[in-house]
């Protein structure tokens, strides 16, 4: 059996998320209480293999009974129940701005006395203990729902018998890059936008990587960070992690972080990994 948890912040995407499973052929229950999902277990395990992969979405919304979820996800695992736990987040002023919009309390509303923003800061502060078990982290603040879907098909598609390396490269002038499990920030090298020739180029050019590269200063940082997450992985590995996002950052994602995201990936590859690169703010201006 497969199972899934998925939890996270309030309009973060919970629901999207749990449409996209029903159409894997999950099983899918919303709103579940933590202490039914040991019995939903047994049922599904005497039904013949009729149910054999199954989502519950877990919030806030079960009020007192989620702070069971914790020692729910540990009985299930003490089990050797082959659980997944998928949380969303995304930024305070996103969800206060989709609350907004749909016109919809927020869960913790009346506790809140219907202050979003406080509702907001007392979930986050509830849920500090379930990010830290989260097997998949994906942040909805600037995704479209499209890329949200793709990102669910990536993650829930995939062969779970391998560990799914993401590379990324982003720009911090668009924002942090949350997902990552490591963010390495390489602005601290010479800066091909401004170099008239290069400005509109982007690191998958020739002449932009070659820059970034032909100092010596970068080529010490990219053999520092190659040994790192070579030193690393094995480590997530023999904890169980069955996915690592590793981020690059620069000013505006186009020149430096692609370079680097580039070499590592490259390096990931010939060490027998199978990578999924993608350049977030390569496009922006």
């Amino acid at each position: 059996m497969q199972f899934v948890i998925i939890t996270g912040m309030s309009g973060s995407g919970k629901s999207t998320a749990i449409d996209v499973l029903e159409d894997m052929g999950y099983y899918c229950i919303d709103n579940m209480p933590p202490e039914l999902i040991g019995k939903f277990a047994d049922i599904s395990a005497h039904s013949d293999g009729k149910i054999n992969k199954v989502a519950f979405v877990v919030d806030v919304r079960s009020g007192d009974l989620f702070s069971k979820l914790v020692d729910t996800i540990n009985e299930l695992k003490a089990e050797h129940i082959n659980l997944k736990i998928l949380y969303l987040d995304c930024s305070n002023s996103v969800i206060t701005r989709r609350y907004k919009e749909t016109r919809r309390k927020h869960p913790l509303d009346e506790a809140s006395y219907g202050d979003i923003n406080k509702a907001i800061v007392t979930e986050r502060e509830m849920l500090v203990p379930i990010k830290a078990m989260a097997d998949y982290y994906i942040d909805t603040s600037t995704t479209s729902t499209a890329q949200f879907k793709e990102r669910m098909n990536e993650i829930f598609l995939e062969n779970e018998d391998y560990m799914h390396i993401d590379v990324r490269s982003f720009g911090f002038k668009y924002g942090p890059f949350a997902e990552g499990d490591l963010v390495f920030d390489v602005r601290c090298l010479p800066n091909p936008y401004y170099i008239p020739a290069l400005k509109e180029k982007t690191g998958l050019d020739s002449e932009v990587s070659g820059y970034v590269m032909s100092f010596d200063e970068a080529k010490q940082l990219l053999v520092k960070f190659k040994d790192l997450v070579d030193f690393l992985i094995p480590l997530y590995q023999k904890e169980g992690k069955s996915q690592l996002v590793i981020g690059f950052g620069c000013t505006g994602g186009k020149h430096r972080s692609v370079t680097f995201a580039e070499e590592m990936a490259s390096h990931l590859e010939d060490s027998g990994f199978r990578i999924r690169v993608k350049h977030r703010d390569i496009e922006k201006h």
